[in-house]
C-alpha cells in the first residue's frame, strides 16, 4: 500500500485547523499506527487506499460501495459514519495532545447512532453499543471525542437541540460516573423511570420487518462452506430448511458481504445474519495486507453488559439474530423530544462499560481525566467537527 507523505503539520495546514501541542516523539508514541500521521493523502486517496486494502481481505460488493459513496455525500454525519479510516488518519494529528492518554480496547467508530437494542439470554430488552467493527486498542479519548463530534455535527444539522457544552459535559459525567462505579448493564425493564426521558420506551420497531426481509434478493449461487456452517450453527436445528437472501445495511460496513438465513419455526419467522468481518481500519494504517486481527469478539466479551447470546464471531463471519426489537436506533428517529442530556449521559456511561473491559487502565483513566482542562472534550470535538465538515465538502464536490 502506498500513500503520499502527509505529516501532522501538513494535516494542520491542509485543514486550516489548530492542532494541540505535542512533541514529535510523543506523537509517534500516541497509540495510533505511525502511518496514521506520517502517511496519508486527501480524502479520495485515503478512500481508494482503504478500499483496495478491503479487497485484499475479503470479497467486496462493488454496488454496495457505490451506494456508500453516494450516501457519504448526503451529509457530514453520514460522511463521518462512512469514513472511520479517515478519522483514524487525522485524529492523531488534530488532537495530538489527547493521544498520550491511557489505551483501552475501544469501540473505535463510536457515534450517536452506534447504539441499539437486543434480547439477552433471559429475553430481556437491553440497550448499548451495537457495533464493534472498528474495535481496536486506542487511547480512551478517541471514543469520547468521536461521540462528542458526532453529537455536534448532528446538532449543527438540527437533529439535536442540545448545546455543545451541555452535551460534552453530559457525556463526560456519564463516562466518569460509570468508571468510578464499575459500570452496569443497561437492561431496559430495570430502568423504566428513565425510559420516557430517553425516548427509548416509545421507540417504534421497524414496520413490516419480516415482509421487507423476505423481499430481499434470494442468493442463488452456492454458499461457501464456512459461512454456511457459521449460519447453521446458530439455528434451532442446523438441518432445518431456510431461505438465503442478501442484505444491505449499515454505512461504514457497506461493501462487505451480508447473508441472511430466514426460516419458519414454531409459528413464526426467525432470521440469522452473517456479515464478513474485517479488522479495524487501524490495521490498514499499519500497512498490513490481508487478514489482521479483529477485536470484535474480545470487545463484546469484555464489556460490561448482558450479552446477546446469538452474537458471535465464527471464523471470519459475524453471526447475529435479526428481529424487530434487535436493531440499531437512529437518534433522529426517537420521539421529539427525549431528554438529550440524559441520553448523552447514558451514551457516555455505555462507553465506559466498554472501556471497563480493560480493567487495568481504570485508575489511570480517572487520573488522566482529573488532569485535563474542563473544556478539553468540547475543544477537541469542535476541532474534529470542522475537519469532518471541510472534508465532506471536498468529497462531495470533488
Amino acid at each position: 500500500m502506498h500513500f503520499n507523505a502527509f505529516s501532522p503539520t501538513s494535516v494542520e495546514h491542509s485543514l486550516n485547523i489548530k492542532v494541540g501541542g505535542m512533541s514529535k516523539k510523543q506523537h509517534n508514541n500516541s497509540g495510533f499506527p505511525r502511518a496514521a500521521t506520517d502517511k496519508a493523502g486527501d480524502i479520495r486517496q485515503a478512500t481508494v487506499g482503504y478500499e483496495n486494502w478491503m479487497r485484499s481481505c475479503t470479497t467486496v460488493i462493488v454496488s454496495d460501495l457505490r451506494l456508500k459513496h453516494e450516501q457519504m455525500k448526503e451529509s457530514p454525519f453520514l460522511f463521518l459514519r462512512g469514513t472511520f479510516y479517515r478519522w483514524a488518519q487525522l485524529w492523531p494529528a488534530l488532537c495530538a495532545e489527547l493521544c498520550g492518554a491511557p489505551k483501552v480496547l475501544s469501540v473505535g467508530d463510536l457515534h450517536v447512532n452506534s447504539f441499539g437494542t437486543w434480547r439477552d439470554a433471559e429475553g430481556r430488552l437491553c440497550w448499548g453499543v451495537d457495533d464493534f467493527d472498528e474495535s481496536y486498542p486506542l487511547p480512551y479519548t478517541n471514543d469520547l471525542v468521536r461521540l462528542a463530534t458526532s453529537m455536534r455535527i448532528v446538532a449543527d444539522a438540527g437533529g439535536l437541540s442540545v448545546k455543545p457544552k451541555e452535551g460534552c459535559d453530559a457525556i463526560l459525567e456519564g463516562y466518569r460516573k460509570s468508571l468510578k462505579e464499575g459500570g452496569h448493564a443497561v437492561v431496559l425493564a430495570e430502568h423504566e423511570h428513565k425510559l420516557g426521558k430517553l425516548g427509548i420506551d416509545s421507540f417504534k420497531p421497524p414496520t413490516d420487518f419480516w415482509g421487507k426481509l423476505n423481499r430481499l434478493p434470494i442468493v442463488t449461487r452456492p454458499l461457501g462452506s464456512d459461512v454456511k456452517r457459521a449460519l447453521e450453527k446458530t439455528l434451532p436445528d442446523p438441518k432445518m430448511e431456510y431461505k438465503l437472501v442478501r442484505r444491505q445495511a449499515g454505512l461504514g460496513s457497506l461493501g462487505q458481504q451480508r447473508f441472511v438465513a430466514i426460516a419458519n419455526w414454531q409459528g413464526g419467522c426467525i432470521a440469522r445474519e452473517a456479515k464478513a468481518v474485517l479488522p479495524s481500519a487501524c490495521t490498514w494504517l499499519e500497512g498490513k495486507l490481508e487478514h489482521g486481527r479483529s477485536y470484535y469478539q474480545q470487545a463484546i466479551s469484555s464489556a460490561i453488559r448482558s450479552h446477546d447470546p446469538y452474537q458471535e464471531i465464527v471464523g471470519s463471519w459475524l453471526i447475529r439474530r435479526l428481529s424487530p426489537d434487535s436493531n440499531p436506533i437512529d437518534i433522529q428517529d426517537l420521539p421529539k423530544r427525549p431528554d438529550e442530556q440524559m441520553l448523552l449521559h447514558a451514551m457516555g456511561s455505555e462507553a465506559a462499560n466498554v472501556h471497563l473491559g480493560t480493567k487495568r487502565q481504570v485508575h489511570n483513566i480517572l487520573k488522566d481525566l482529573q488532569s485535563r482542562k474542563s473544556t478539553w472534550l468540547r475543544d477537541a470535538a469542535k476541532r474534529m467537527a470542522r475537519a469532518v465538515e471541510k472534508e465532506w465538502k471536498e468529497y462531495r464536490t470533488g
